[in-house]
């Protein structure tokens, strides 16, 4: 089999079972496509796979990384194509899931060749929005106009991350979106399978996994991180802020949990309406069908 797999979709919708399931069908092994589950130190707050997962399927890309070392999107693109090189001089075949976008995107489409991260800007950078977030928003309009109209002056992440890469590489976003683009070394072998499901049940199980990372040491794996010395709120992770406020008892465990799931949710529709505008090979409606049913189908198709 020629083909890699890469199967996308929301948070909790059931991504890493399906991998699983396929990867024992068709002699596979997993490559984590995922912004937060690459770190190490926080395998609860990101939902990485169990050790029993690990352990059923080999897993790569998962847990590797200090939270202190930066990744672009670019330079996860190529530690994945490393990895699919090395899965099929296995003989093995190479399947790519999680949830994060913009990974896929610069697999399938590529990315600017000079997308760098660089911690030390985005920190002055995130200092600079704190103070006066309207200077950092001006500062775009007259480097990046047509970006700036793109992103809004409270979606911090978006505009220091627009900043810095133009610190860093002395290109616009806009331009860099435009230059030649460098895509996987398997782009035009990609089957791609979107997991898609519905809102009300995906809230559901939003809430069964908040429940079961609270039940199972996340409380415990932040006051780790905390002990550690890192900053969680540079983190900027879904669980982490409310579990901090939860510590130094700015608010209630309940209160913190509300939170988490209502974050989550927001976080899911995101990537409902950036998945819904892509195209795939297959789309699984997962609300009433189990993994097996669904890697039959995969199978069929391909």
């Amino acid at each position: 089999m020629d083909k890699v797999f890469a199967i996308s979709g929301p948070t909790s919708s059931g991504k890493t079972n399906l991998a699983i399931k396929l990867a024992q069908n068709i002699d596979g092994e997993v490559i984590g496509v995922d912004s937060r589950q690459i770190y190490k130190s926080i395998p609860i707050g990101t939902a990485q796979p169990s050790k029993k997962e690990l352990d059923a399927i080999p897993h790569h890309l998962i847990g590797i990384k200090d939270l202190n070392e930066p990744i672009s999107a670019g330079e996860y693109a190529k530690l994945v194509d490393e990895k699919i090189y090395e899965i099929i001089d296995r003989k093995k075949v190479p399947i790519l899931c999680g949830g994060t976008g913009l990974y896929f995107k610069a697999l399938f489409e590529g990315i600017f060749s000079e997308s760098k991260t660089d911690l030390d800007v985005r920190k002055r950078l995130e200092k600079e929005y704190d103070i006066d977030k309207e200077v950092l928003y001006k500062k775009l309009e007259s480097i990046d106009p047509n970006y700036a109209l793109k992103v809004h002056i409270n979606n911090k992440k978006r505009l220091i991350r627009a900043l810095e890469l133009y610190e860093t590489t002395g290109k616009n976003m806009s331009d860099n979106f435009s230059s030649e683009n460098e895509k996987s070394d398997f782009h035009d072998r990609f089957f791609t399978v979107y997991l898609k499901m519905s809102r009300p049940i995906l809230q559901k199980r939003i809430v069964k996994r908040t429940n079961y990372m609270l039940e199972n040491g996340l409380i415990e794996e932040v006051k780790n991180i905390i002990d550690k010395g890192y900053d969680v709120s540079q983190l900027d992770y879904i669980g982490f802020d409310e579990i901090a406020s939860y510590l130094i008892a700015n608010m209630s465990l309940q209160e913190a949990c509300e939170k988490i799931i209502i974050r989550t949710r927001q976080y899911a529709k995101r990537q409902l309406k950036w998945f819904d505008a892509q195209e795939f090979n297959i789309v699984i409606d997962a609300d009433n069908i189990n993994s097996d049913d669904m890697v039959d189908k995969i199978t069929q198709i391909c």
